[in-house]
């Protein structure tokens, strides 16, 4: 608004005429100014847009557009009084979200007030103090040393999805839907494939009578060591990617292991992948436009299927037990390269012998010991340990993969693993972004009880979006 100066002093006189006089040239003068104020307000307002309280004014609204949805819309993204106008915060997530927005009150409640340290980078203070307070808890509950196994892989799922009531915020201005993907579609010894869709309200609307286009779509593979996780843990993720990116995300609810141990999770990553491609008019999406994303195990996965279905390359088989099982490429033939990947401190070697492993070995939520643990419960045959399959970041040939977004967290295990395959992804050519935040841990990204690490992973889903909006080069070579 423009500030109003102070309405001109009238000396006072002993004549009733000038008085009135000087009244009525002071209701003028403020009129006048009034009617200044309002035509500069209306000015401004139609020259600089209102803030979005979804924070995503552009976002969908057409194809390579990322250069428009900058300023204003990036703005409301990380405005937290903005985008909590769109958050339910269920009642313990808050209360312990408040206890985390105080890390240097519980670290010294903990004798734990000392920052920690490794090789020059800092762990985030919030992340520090949720650590402490797990640890504490590991002790009393006794879940910490599981020996040389995982324990249970049903109670670990149900841990998890009690643990994921608390971790995140929930966004309300998403419309969520349940689907079952058909035997006759799914992978030889599955009944189907359950899947969530995830649309932002207003996404893609008009597309059909031609006063839009049509969405990306995301096919999104949960993380969990391919033993747990499913779309309940991850279901708060999901929603914040689809609210933050423009797209329609598909979640993708894949076998498990030791139930289904390897190929089954790739079977079924691939297939979901191929059935959206192939019901993008069913789905109200850009059927040019579908990527894959995940996070951990779920990275892997991703990683995985634009690996199998690079353009130029045909696709292997998974294992020798492709012949009986109907595994990973025996489905992929006529399927299309996805559009983007998007790699979350993705699992990409069987190897486990990188610096960051060494380093990260246990102490940051996800340990050396426990990753042992999911390869033998996922890969109990060590013949499959190293195929491309299992280990994109061994594979011989990565040229034709789809452009990437590989994220990774500056205190987690599998970091030099996420770097080193995209590197390697640059040297073949592939457009990569790449991201390293320096002071998080594995798991950020479904911690959004942690103001930090809340505000990048809406960055990581702002830039998963921008990747998916972006124009495409092949359109113009034709």
């Amino acid at each position: 608004m423009v500030a109003m100066s102070n309405p001109p002093k009238i000396s006072a006189t002993s004549s009733t005429e000038p008085r009135a006089n000087a009244v009525k040239s002071t209701k003028a003068v403020k009129a006048t100014k009034a009617r200044t104020t309002k035509a500069t307000q209306r000015s401004t307002t139609s020259a600089t847009p209102a803030a979005d309280p979804t924070g995503e004014g552009g976002a969908g609204r057409g194809h390579g557009r990322g250069a428009g949805r900058a300023g204003g819309r990036r703005l409301g993204l990380h405005n937290r009084q903005l985008q909590r106008n769109n958050e339910r915060w269920p009642l313990a997530a808050g209360l312990v979200s408040w206890l985390f927005r105080r890390p240097e009150l519980v670290l010294a409640l903990l004798g734990k007030q000392a920052p920690i340290q490794v090789n020059g980078r800092v762990l985030n203070r919030s992340t520090q103090a949720m650590l402490e307070v797990s640890k504490r808890l590991e002790s009393v509950t006794g879940r910490g040393d599981m020996g040389d196994g995982l324990g249970d892989p049903v109670v670990m799922r149900k841990q998890l999805q009690r643990m994921a009531l608390i971790a995140m915020p929930i966004r309300t201005d998403v419309h969520v839907v349940g689907r079952l993907i058909p035997a006759a579609d799914s992978p030889r010894g599955s009944s189907g494939i359950p899947v969530r869709i995830y649309r932002r309200f207003g996404t893609g609307l008009g597309a059909g009578v031609g006063l839009g286009t049509r969405p990306p779509a995301i096919v999104y593979y949960h993380g969990g060591g391919w033993v747990t996780g499913d779309l309940i843990s991850h279901d708060a993720s999901c929603r914040l990617l689809a609210a933050v990116s423009g797209c329609v995300v598909v979640a993708v609810d894949y076998r498990l292991a030791p139930e289904d141990p390897f190929p089954a999770a790739v079977d079924d990553a691939l297939a979901a992948y191929a059935w959206v491609c192939g019901h993008a008019e069913e789905l109200g999406i850009a059927e040019d436009r579908v990527g894959v994303m995940g996070d951990s195990a779920g990275g892997n996965l991703a990683a995985v299927v634009a690996l199998l279905t690079r353009k130029g390359a045909s696709v292997p088989t998974a294992s020798a037990k492709a012949s009986t099982t109907g595994s990973a490429g025996t489905a992929a033939p006529g399927i299309p390269s996805p559009f983007a990947q998007g790699l979350i401190y993705p699992g990409l070697s069987t190897r486990f012998d990188s610096e960051s492993m060494r380093i990260f070995s246990e102490g940051f939520f996800l340990t050396l010991q426990s990753m042992k643990g999911f390869r033998r419960t996922y890969l109990p045959d060590q013949s499959d340990w190293e195929l491309d399959a299992a280990s994109p970041l061994l594979a011989a040939e990565v040229d034709g993969v789809a452009p990437a977004l590989v994220v990774t967290a500056g205190f987690d295990p599998l970091r030099d693993e996420g770097q080193a395959y995209a590197n390697k992804l640059k040297s073949a050519g592939v457009d990569v972004e790449y991201r390293c935040y320096d002071d998080q841990v594995h798991g950020f990204f479904n911690m959004g009880i942690l103001a930090d690490s809340l505000a990048l992973s809406i960055e990581v889903c702002d830039t998963m979006g921008r990747l998916m909006h972006r124009a495409d080069p092949t359109q113009t070579e034709e």
